[in-house]
């Protein structure tokens, strides 16, 4: 957008400021827009990219009692509660979490009136027809119906353009920006920030990671660098999650750096072993449903040598899952399959041959449900699903770590303002999506959960800043909301 508008107005003036133009930030656009302030988005991608992470979706988890069109049963409360309990091993700001879940049941509605439509869920994805709606188009769709109605609200969108820092200015503040090349310095009321984590920052990763880090393949936008999320940290800003934590899936080792997507991911794991360049298993690939567990595989792919690994499975798997982008390797024989792959060939062929004494004879797995089909001797054990290899041919595709977002964020209270060290808010600023799930994420994930978090959050901080630009509390009404959640 240029600089000015034709009647001589600054374009880049506006009440609320929206750094970033994914999920989160689009849901907080829309709801100040709706609230009657003017909104302006600092999208850093250009726009044939916009959408950050969230163009990869298609998909999002909600509370629901009863089974409609679209799902095929009720995911009530206390389910939904206890599987974000179980997948993050207890650890969750419990107000925020169960303020995510409360909120989640209005969230088609909302995002129908917007103009999103919905489709029958999709074969093989990770048994979620039950637990989550599928919106037709997936993300990318997601994405451009939310763009279309942003503008339609007013709301201004400025592509190229990085949010890099805040300043505050008594009555108002300052976001600092750089705009094809040119940095500026743009008023406001109230800022959201909803850019993301710092995912595709190689060396931030690397503070953690050390060299293992530059093995990593990103899954989706290389613009999530944490620039806004180092510029709160500066600020004083209070953090809240796992600085070496990452939410992460075992990708396809051959797929591109950044933005590979959903087609990059690789869900053959618990139809097999998965064994590392070692030619060793090193984990249960049993161990639970693959909805609760997938998203542990990248953390444990990257703690191996080399950051790679193998997912084995023989013919009677083939046709089970939903194949990746790339073929599997392929062998007639353990030992010819071996030959494709860059491990240790003896110790590979040895791991295979006590898997399958451990493992039942002539077991038919049942992927719908723990089965119970567990392996006997065998270290570390397969506790469900465990079938002998020993059907031809044999396939293995290659596996990296896909990091999807970082668990480090900002703490921010039930109306989405950041939270300083003091335990004050920060003047004029909140925040939404990837940047602030640390406070209900700290490990693990649900399917379709970080849509759930962006949705619900960004719409509090859209309502929330929208607000405070026109020199209303919104606290009231958070809150009420709020302590409805925990009674």
């Amino acid at each position: 957008m240029p600089a000015h508008s034709r009647d001589g107005r600054s374009a880049l003036e506006a009440d609320v400021i929206i750094a970033g133009g994914g999920n989160a930030a689009l849901c907080a656009a829309i709801e100040a827009a709706a609230a009657g302030v003017r909104v302006l988005v600092l999208e850093r991608a250009p726009e044939h990219l916009r959408g950050g992470n969230s163009r990869h979706t298609r998909n999002i988890r909600y509370l629901h009692d009863e089974r409609t069109a679209y799902v095929t049963g009720p995911y009530r409360r206390d389910e939904f509660l206890d599987d974000l309990l179980r997948v993050g091993g207890g650890q969750a700001n419990r107000p925020h979490a169960e303020m995510a879940i409360e909120q989640s049941r209005g969230v088609p509605e909302w995002m129908a009136r917007q103009g999103v439509r919905w489709q029958q869920a999709l074969r093989g994805t990770l048994h979620l027809s039950r637990t989550n709606l599928f919106f037709l188009g997936g993300g990318k769709a997601l994405v451009n119906t939310y763009y279309d109605r942003a503008l339609r609200l007013g709301v201004r969108v400025c592509y190229d353009a990085a949010a890099t820092g805040v300043e505050d200015r008594g009555e108002r503040c300052l976001v600092l920006a750089e705009i094809a090349g040119e940095r500026r310095t743009i008023p406001c009321r109230a800022l959201v920030v909803a850019a993301g984590g710092f995912e595709a920052n190689i060396d931030w990763l690397a503070r953690y990671w050390g060299d293992a880090a530059r093995r990593f393949l990103i899954r989706g936008t290389p613009y999530n660098d944490g620039t806004m999320l180092a510029a709160l940290l500066a600020r004083g800003a209070r953090p809240v999650g796992d600085p070496k934590g990452f939410h992460a899936l075992a990708i396809d080792a051959r797929s591109p750096r950044f933005d590979g997507g959903i087609v990059t991911r690789v869900d053959s794991l618990p139809f097999g072993i998965v064994v590392n360049r070692d030619g060793r298993r090193f984990y249960d690939e049993g161990e639970d449903i693959w909805p609760k567990r997938y998203a542990i595989w990248g953390r444990l792919v990257a703690e191996q040598p080399e950051q790679i690994a193998y997912s084995v499975f023989d013919a009677k798997s083939w046709g089970r899952f939903i194949p990746p982008a790339y073929p599997p390797y392929r062998g007639d024989t353990i030992g010819a399959l071996a030959a494709h792959l860059d491990l240790d060939r003896a110790q590979f062929a040895a791991t295979v041959d006590a898997f399958n004494r451990g493992a039942p004879a002539g077991a038919r797995i049942d992927m719908s449900r723990l089965d119970g089909s567990a392996t006997s001797g065998v270290a570390p054990p397969k506790t469900n699903w465990a079938s002998r290899l020993d059907a031809p041919p044999f396939y293995a595709f290659p596996v990296r770590p896909g990091i999807t977002f970082t668990y480090l964020g900002v703490e921010v209270d039930v109306e989405t303002r950041v939270i300083t060290a003091s335990g004050a808010p920060m003047p004029h600023v909140y925040a939404a999506g990837e940047c602030m799930s640390g406070n209900i994420l700290l490990s693990g994930y649900l399917g379709g959960f970080g849509l759930t978090i962006g949705t619900v959050f960004g719409r509090i901080a859209g309502r929330a800043a929208a607000a405070h630009a026109m020199g209303r509390d919104a606290g009231a009404g958070t809150a009420a909301v709020a302590n409805r959640v925990r009674a």
